[in-house]
């Protein structure tokens, strides 16, 4: 169980802040949620507690294994499949692992097509998503700015491209 003020990672969204735990009812059901809140952006989620281990909340990585992580970016190796939507749907179930290593995979494989060819509108949401995700608990992780946090994982994935493809006020 999680207490207010835990810093955590939901899998399709990234990671956040317990903000509160409340108790509501829904469809007449009553039962306990997190507040999850997540600093970049704002967003907020209600978690039901039972259901946590089901949707893969967990605790945000430590700084050891964030900066394994950043070290092993430039030798994560891709697949490149030509098929759009068995490339897509083999992404997303990446995306749902809640494994940074799979996300981060998702990321390179995107941004190395991108830099290529372009993505989709489709591919470009996920890649938005994706990096949203590792991004997120990066910088919570590391207790660092965004902005140095995206400009790190862009160097480490596409050591060649250049940084403003991808920042805030790039393509994406």
């Amino acid at each position: 169980m999680f207490s207010v003020g835990d810093q955590v990672v939901h899998p399709m969204h990234g990671a956040g802040v317990i903000d509160g735990i409340v108790r509501e009812k829904v469809a007449g059901v009553t039962q306990d949620y997190y507040v999850f809140k997540m600093p970049v952006g704002g967003l907020l989620l209600k978690i039901p507690i039972a259901s946590t281990q089901a949707v893969g909340l967990r605790s945000v990585i430590p700084k050891a294994e964030a900066e394994r992580l950043l070290s092993a970016l430039p030798g994560l190796e891709v697949e490149q499949c030509g098929n759009w939507n068995k490339r897509y749907r083999d992404n997303l179930v990446r995306m749902k692992s809640g494994d940074l290593y799979e996300v981060a995979r998702v990321i390179k494989c995107l941004m190395t097509r991108d830099s290529r060819r372009g993505l989709s509108t489709g591919e470009r949401k996920m890649l938005h998503t994706a990096r949203q995700i590792l991004l997120s608990e990066l910088v919570l992780a590391e207790q660092a700015r965004y902005e140095e946090m995206e400009a790190r994982v862009d160097r480490a994935i596409l050591p060649r491209a250049g940084e403003e493809a991808y920042t805030q006020g790039g393509s994406l």
